[in-house]
């Protein structure tokens, strides 16, 4: 009977690997030569594209091995050619080593091969360095939310074309700002959030916004001292204004009054040292850990090497995978911190009757991931090989240059608004099922895992990592093509969502504890 080579069907991350991922989907009865003189398997069910092909045997109770690495263990024997899923493999609790010691395998990236190169940038007062020019109205509490967005609403469309250097007028408005516990822990991370928002070195002006009887008081929103001294900034209060009519009419006025000097404004050639990117995931599928999340971590290692800052998140998807990471932290106390915002995760998802372990959602399911251990594998490979210099809590300013880890949600706008609270200037975003996601005031890049998805929602992505499983090209190809990409959009080149207006509704901070 005529054999189908292994390659040209799945691919098996590592040498040992127990189950490799279907590039197509897969008939029973396939006959597979598995190559090396392995001999040959035989399907024995209909395999979907991206989910796992059994290539061994596997007893009750044994772990099943993907990326060189346990992803779950076997609830039932599995055989070769079997489709490895949620029916056969389930959690595996066992414990990872998390000493200082490196993994073999790794090797960090070496120095930049060649000149620094530059990126066009706005250079702030306080020496950091933007890559958009926003205006933001910023609201210290949800009653004045809906006159922030009034206010934006007025320079939407044609109204800034006089201003081509001023990339828009946002407003930041949240579900929060009062009824919480003064110093509690929800109340710093709101507090943190909005005051990171303030710094932010894409906004070059703001008209911070109240009602004027809240917690959280607009002045404390923007007197911590760590604001650029060259953003301009106004605030105002509904009651003050005398109503919405009048605070809406009053703000409209005060960005008007800005809107000149902001357009004067010229970017400058900037090291890449100086950007700040941000690693997300959503709508992760088979082929995120395959593609997709590693071509990026290959981009920013390349940023980390010529001495810029790349920030991974997403504490609760990289649960069983954080072994990869404390191997590589820069020194134990680095280490530690990570494993604690873990503990306090489990704590946290316990008190909520649920834990970490129900991850993956019904989305990444059914695009073929079937464990937390497996997703989180695929979700770190957006770090790529560099130590890990420091660990952040949501939305702390991110001071340290090379990789930072900053302790976030997984849920994608909670994730992103943390990390540019952190000081992200430009987000990647990878995606297999087909996210929709946008960051202002940070441009968001979109990282397609699968040709599939590029092609069925091209308007929505940026780049195609599927050309990596498609075989036409390498990791290092499209990971040096994401770099090249960053520099442009740091520079103003316009991204996908940036094209279709998405990003001012994903401003959404992490929200939690007592409200009385």
């Amino acid at each position: 009977m005529t054999s189908t080579p292994l390659r040209s069907v799945a691919i098996q991350m590592a040498q040992d690997d127990d189950v490799a991922v279907a590039l197509r989907g897969l008939d029973a009865g396939l006959v597979i030569d598995l190559g090396k003189g392995r001999g040959t398997i035989t399907v024995t069910a209909n395999i979907p594209r991206g989910h796992k092909l059994a290539l061994t045997r596997v007893p009750v109770g044994a772990p099943v091995s993907k990326y060189g690495q346990s992803i779950g263990r076997a609830t039932s024997e599995i055989h070769p050619g079997d489709h490895v899923h949620s029916h056969n493999l389930g959690m595996d609790d066992s414990e990872h080593e998390h000493g200082k010691e490196r993994l073999r395998a790794r090797q960090e990236p070496g120095p930049p091969v060649g000149p620094i190169p530059t990126f066009a940038g706005y250079r702030r007062a306080n020496g950091t360095v933007g890559t958009r020019n926003y205006i933001g109205v910023l609201t210290s509490v949800n009653c004045s939310a809906t006159a922030a967005l009034m206010i934006a609403e007025a320079f939407k469309y044609q109204a800034l074309t006089e201003y081509p250097n001023v990339d828009g007028v946002m407003a930041l408005t949240h579900q929060s700002g009062c009824g919480l516990i003064t110093g509690s822990e929800g109340a710093e991370t709101l507090l943190r959030t909005l005051r990171g928002y303030a710094r932010h070195p894409n906004f070059g002006g703001l008209v911070v916004l109240g009602l004027g009887c809240e917690m959280v008081a607009v002045e404390s929103l923007v007197d911590d001292g760590t604001i650029p001294a060259d953003t301009i900034v106004s605030s105002l209060t509904i009651q003050a204004a005398g109503g919405v009519r009048a605070a809406v009419a009053e703000g409209i006025a005060r960005v008007k009054e800005m809107l000149p000097a902001l357009d004067a404004r010229r970017r400058e050639d900037t090291p890449v040292s100086e950007l700040v990117l941000g690693l997300n995931c959503g709508g992760s599928d088979g082929f995120s850990g395959v593609s997709a999340n590693p071509a990026l971590g290959v981009a920013s290692d390349r940023l980390v090497s010529c001495g810029g800052t790349s920030i991974l998140a997403e504490t609760p998807e990289i649960f069983g995978a954080e072994h990869l990471l404390t191997y590589r932290a820069a020194d134990p106390d680095v280490a530690r911190r990570l494993l604690s915002r873990l503990q306090w995760w489990q704590r946290y998802a316990a008190q909520g009757g649920g834990s970490l372990d129900n991850n993956p959602s019904p989305g990444n399911k059914d695009g073929g991931l079937t464990t937390i251990l497996e997703k989180s594998l695929g979700a770190v490979a957006k770090g790529g090989q560099a130590e890990l210099s420091a660990v952040y809590e949501y939305a702390d300013p991110v001071t340290s240059r090379g990789l930072v880890f900053m302790d976030t949600p997984g849920y994608d706008p909670v994730s992103v608004t943390g990390i540019i609270a952190g000081g992200a200037t430009v987000i990647c975003f990878t995606t297999g099922r087909g996210s929709v996601f946008g960051s202002k005031p940070a441009p968001s890049i979109k990282i397609a895992t699968n040709t599939e998805l590029f092609q069925r929602m091209g308007d929505d992505i940026d780049v195609n990592a599927g050309s990596i499983v498609d075989g036409s090209a390498s990791l290092d190809d499209v990971g040096n093509e994401i770099f090249e990409l960053i520099i442009r959009v740091a520079s103003g080149q316009r991204t996908a969502s940036e094209d279709l207006g998405i990003g001012d509704q994903e401003f959404v901070p992490w929200t939690f504890g007592t409200v009385t």
